[in-house]
This record gives structure tokens, sequence and C-alpha cells, in this order.
């Protein structure tokens, strides 16, 4: 293999001839071989873009050469449609608050660059990835502004995949609307609901979480762009600074702006600790209909099993015809896994000090990569299992039958004591309330139909009561 020799302040280091990284890049890759996991791609297309737009606007702002100019645009604007990402090889977690992903986009542009220009990767006097790439800019104002960038491009997927969802408990709600089944409390036989019911509250709680992703790219678009290096925009031309936001909305179509506080965009990270908790609070909503979903698909023998889930794959090379509730499992695990993804951010916003935050590549891993999982997740949930649900309808009448969960609508015609001795008499004697309300007398067979009627118990009112419109 080949190899050109490049110099930093530490002294000089043999770089692959044909690598379009350069010293920093390969220090960064000695240093920090920490996860096996690299840099997000859609940071990396994000830092690209950043730079795409900072030489457009040095340029207009007379600051940079033109034919440098637009051989540095050419090239960011390779980088940000995902060309040349084998040379992104610095590990996720990183020391520097970024700086080796910056100084690693800067050294793949210019040298990219360099060879649009005719240049041969590596001649610096040619296209400089600092002087050049880097001009107006410091990693602590490029790489929070990345981040936030490449947060609301993936946001946008996985509010569309919550959508899907919420569509797909919907069309269950509707489906399930007259199948009337026992409610639970604490795990314990309540007053009765329709399947559907229990469907439509979890479309709600989904509907919830898809709205307030939606509505959090708003938070998203304050950057710091122009700060610099602690916010105050040194060796950034005032003109630069309103050019460098323009052109930057214009390349990612995001209603971006330059924050009114850019050193508070600098020191904080708060808001992807907003972002991330929204991201929790979706997982703790998938998780909670995951495990309903388990319970009441439980058995099928031996179990609730008041619906059934699709099978999707053998579940046992032991016992043999046993299918599991996989895809409920795998939500689960990606919602356990946004959960441990937002201790991580808030730790690491927590972390910050003084001027800067020097964990910033913690919050953009742990962030990005919640929002990843959960967007894949959510759309294999919404396809492979809720879309595919079928209702017990038989099972749901049986067991609410020997429920006596349902003793508590005849309380206004009975009373609390006699409910409370049906409701004895049947647990204790395994009998259906019906027999035993009929047996003591307490209600006539037709009365006791209209109580127990599917429409009268699953709606508001008292069951049985006529109503005045």
């Amino acid at each position: 293999m080949e190899y050109r020799l490049e110099h930093d302040l530490l002294g000089e280091c043999r770089v692959p001839a044909e690598a379009y990284y350069g010293i920093h890049t390969l220090r960064a890759m000695e240093n920090f071989p920490v996860s096996g996991q690299k840099t997000h791609p859609e940071l990396i297309k994000a830092v690209a873009l950043v730079k795409q737009a900072a030489a457009e606007a040095n340029m207009a702002a007379g600051l940079l050469d033109r034919r440098l100019g637009e051989a540095i645009a050419a090239a960011a604007g390779e980088v940000a449609q995902g060309l040349l990402a084998n040379q992104f090889q610095v590990d996720a977690l990183q020391g520097g608050a970024g700086t080796s992903t910056n100084m690693n986009v800067n050294e793949v542009i210019a040298n990219r660059a360099i060879e649009l220009l005719g240049g041969v990767p590596g001649d610096y006097s040619l296209l400089h990835p600092l002087n050049h790439v880097n001009m107006s800019q410091s990693t602590n104002d490029v790489y929070p502004t990345a981040i936030r960038v490449a947060a609301i491009r993936l946001l946008g997927p996985l509010s569309e995949g919550l959508a899907g969802l919420q569509a797909a408990l919907q069309d269950k709600e509707r489906e399930f609307a007259g199948i009337l089944k026992v409610g639970r409390t604490e795990m314990q036989d309540a007053v009765p609901l329709t399947l559907g019911q229990e469907f439509g509250a979890y479309a709600e709680a989904v509907a919830r979480d898809r709205w307030r992703i939606y509505k959090v790219e708003e938070r998203l678009r304050q950057v710091n762009l122009g700060g610099t290096a602690v916010g105050t925009g040194l060796n950034a031309d005032r003109n630069y600074h309103y050019l460098v936001i323009e052109r930057l909305r214009d390349l990612t179509g995001m209603g971006l702006a330059r924050g009114e506080n850019t050193v508070d965009g600098t020191q904080n990270a708060d808001v992807f600790v907003e972002v991330s908790g929204l991201l929790k609070a979706a997982a703790v909503t998938l998780a909670k209909i995951a495990g309903d979903m388990r319970l009441l698909s439980s058995g099928p023998r031996a179990g609730l099993y008041e619906i059934g889930l699709p099978a999707v794959q053998a579940g046992s090379s032991i016992m043999p015809g046993k299918v599991n509730p996989v895809m409920t499992e795998m939500i689960s695990q990606v919602a356990y896994q946004v959960m441990a993804h937002d201790l991580a951010v808030t730790m690491a916003a927590q972390g910050g000090q003084l001027e800067l935050n020097a964990f910033l590549p913690l919050i953009a891993h742990n962030l990005l990569s919640a929002i990843d999982i959960l967007n894949n997740g959510v759309r294999l949930f919404a396809e492979k299992c809720i879309k595919g649900i079928t209702a017990n309808a038989g099972r749901c009448r049986e067991l609410l039958e020997r429920s006596y969960g349902i003793v508590t609508a005849m309380v206004p015609y009975i009373g609390y004591e006699e409910a409370t001795r049906v409701a004895h008499l049947a647990a204790t004697q395994d009998r259906p309330v019906r027999e035993i309300v009929l047996e003591l007398g307490l209600l006539s067979k037709e009365e006791l139909a209209q109580v127990l009627s599917p429409r009268e118990l699953a709606r508001p009112g008292i069951a049985g009561q006529k109503r005045t419109k």
C-alpha cells in the first residue's frame, strides 16, 4: 500500500495515499476504537450540508475564492448525498465534542475538492481542510447544528410511522367495536368494555406521541451556526452570519433560524434532552401496548387468548407447534433500548461544563440511534403485528359470562350489599352471575337481559335505564 505523509502539531503520520481522510481522522481512528459503531451517517450528511452552506456563504461574503469555494461546495454536496461513506471511519464515541467528526468531514471534502480541481489528495497547498473548508466555523457551532438537522430529518419518518401505527389501531377499534369483553384493573376482573374500546385507547396514546414528536421539530430549528467557538462569533464575518443560515435553510428545506443567544446554543444541550424525553414517552406507550398484547393473546389453551396475534415464525426448537409473540417482544426491546438511550442523553447533557458540552458525540449517537430504531420498530410492529390481529369473540364472551365484574351494572337496581353477595356466590361456587341473580329473584330475565345488554354495558350511564335524547 502506498502512503502520503501529513503533519499536525504532534508530528507526522503516514496516511493511505488513496484515502480522502487525513491525519486528524487517522489519529481519531487510532484513539477511539471503542464501540465498533461509526458516526451516524445522517450526522455526516448533515455536517456536509453545513460545509456546503458555509462555502457558499463565504463566497457570497467575498471571503473565499470562487474557484475553491465551488469545488468545496461540489464535494460537500457529494458527501451530503451519501457518497464516499467508507471514508468516515471514526467511532461514534469520541472525545473532543465532535472535533474528530468535523475534521473527518473537513478532510474528506478538502481532498475530494482538490481532486475536482485536478490535484492529488493531500496537496493542501491547493486547498486546505481548515483554512478553506472550515472557514468561519468551529466544531462547536457546526456539530450542534448538524445534530439538529439530522434529528429533524429522522423525526419526519418517525412521525409518519407512528401515524401508520395509529391508523392500524383505529382500524382494529372499528373492527372490534361490537365485541364485549371483561375489563381488568390491577389484573383482576372489572366492568366490561368492548375490545374496540381497548384498541381505541391504544390509538389515542399513540396519537399523542405522534403529535408531540411532530411538534418537537420546532424546538430543533434554532441553531448556533455562526457562533464559532463559544457562541460569540469570533472569526466569522458579520455578513457570513446571515448568509450561512439562509443557505443552510435552502439546502435542507427546513425552517432553520439563528438562535437569539448563540452562547446559550453552544453551552447547553437541553433541547436534545427534551427530544429524547419525547422519544422515551413514545417508547413507554409502545411497551405498555406490547405488554397488553402478550397478555390478551396468552395461551392459546391455558391463557386469556381474547385476541390472536399473527404467526410470523416458529417459536421453539423443542416444543412442536409453539408460536411466540415475537413482534411484541421486539417492540418491547426497542422501547427499553430507547429508554436507555434517553438516560445516556440526559447524563451527557448535564455533564457539559461552562461554554461547551464535550459529550455531544454521546448525545448525537444515542439520540439519532433512538429515532432510527423507534422508526424501524414502529413500522414493523404495525405491519407484522397490529394489522394481523384477530379477535376471539367466543373466548371474550365465555370469560365475560364467567366473570362477576358484570354485577357492578346491577348495583343501581339491587344495591351494593346484594351485589356483593352475588359476586361472592359467583366466585365461591364458580357459577355465572346471571344464574345466581335469577335464582335469588333479584331481577327478572327480561330486566337482566336489558341491564346486561352489550350496548348498555359499554357506554356512559346506568345500564338498562331508559335514556332521553
